[in-house]
């Protein structure tokens, strides 16, 4: 009832107000955008072992999925998303958001009953980047993307944060987003966004893909080159990309993500066909992610504000 009255009265509003819709927007952005939320983390297991994982809580410890309790949006002054950071720079253990397990906690991935390592592909030591993904995201394997022609990979839209601070699994950080890459991994679409943390002091000075190319050089040919390899050490073939492998600017980032928030709420939503994905409605923000055209400012149509925490999806026993 509270989205769907949201949505009517902003759609109302704006209609009989076309004038000072542009003004409306940005006054929207100071009373609606959802900033930074502080979370914890608490470690089960032991690492680098089967058992391991890193489940969510708010800061009144109430346990939160990463996948779906934590905001796309951090801050929209500056178009801001929050990254659940998965992988540190230069580690090499495979950790990933727990998508078919309850609360989605992060844990190490497994192939053939062994736990999953990057190999070192010379020039490089293990992933080169903070390695994470966007919360309330998904890349729907039921929809041919119609750029890549090639349907969604089943998880959450991954990001390579090119900062020069190294995250912790688990950590929750603001990145601005600066452009994408389309990889096509064993004929899925694995869109890669390049983004930086807001925190760090190079983030003032990347605004674009361009930046990155004439600031870091060498930096994006490196990031194709460890996608396209990075399997090989597991005897498989390299990584394809869309776009012969050139990245796509912030403005089609942005597109990107927008299509892949819509598809996760459709997933929440039931939707569409979600398999063994964990994502019980009840506990939810189902909201709208508004994205304006020009400014690329974002609100959320439920109106949650920055002091008031996600609803757990279950209690943890």
């Amino acid at each position: 009832m509270l989205l769907r009255s949201s949505l009517w009265y902003t759609s109302a509003f704006l209609g009989s107000h076309t004038a000072f819709k542009s003004e409306l927007v940005t006054q929207a952005i100071t009373s609606y955008l959802i900033k930074t939320m502080h979370y914890q983390t608490e470690e089960r297991g032991r690492p680098n072992s089967s058992d391991y994982r890193i489940y969510f809580k708010t800061s009144d410890g109430k346990y939160i999925s990463p996948f779906h309790d934590i905001p796309l949006i951090a801050n929209g002054d500056q178009v801001l998303y929050n990254m659940v950071v998965e992988v540190p720079r230069w580690s090499n253990a495979k950790m990933e958001i727990a998508t078919k397990e309850p609360l989605n906690p992060i844990k190490q991935d497994m192939k053939k009953g062994k736990l999953r390592y990057v190999a070192n592909v010379f020039p490089h030591k293990g992933y080169i980047w903070n390695y994470g993904a966007l919360p309330q995201t998904w890349e729907d394997p039921n929809h041919t993307d119609k750029d890549t022609k090639c349907c969604g990979d089943n998880d959450p839209i991954d990001v390579c944060e090119i900062g020069t601070l190294v995250c912790s699994p688990g950590q929750v950080i603001q990145v601005k987003v600066l452009g994408v890459l389309a990889m096509i991994d064993e004929g899925e679409t694995d869109w890669k966004l390049i983004a930086i943390n807001a925190d760090d002091p190079e983030a003032p000075s990347l605004n674009s893909i361009e930046d990155v190319r004439k600031s870091r050089s060498g930096h994006l040919e490196a990031t194709v080159d460890w996608f396209k390899k990075y399997k090989v050490p597991d005897g498989k073939p390299e990584n394809q990309f869309a776009f012969n492998g050139q990245f796509k600017d912030k403005d089609f980032a942005m597109e990107v993500i927008k299509s892949t928030h819509e598809h996760w709420r459709a997933l929440v939503q039931k939707q569409t066909n979600g398999g063994e994905i964990d994502c019980p409605l009840g506990g939810v923000c189902v909201c709208v992610c508004v994205f304006h055209p020009t400014l690329h400012i974002i609100h959320c149509s439920c109106g949650r504000s920055a002091n008031s925490p996600p609803a757990p999806l279950m209690e943890l026993q």
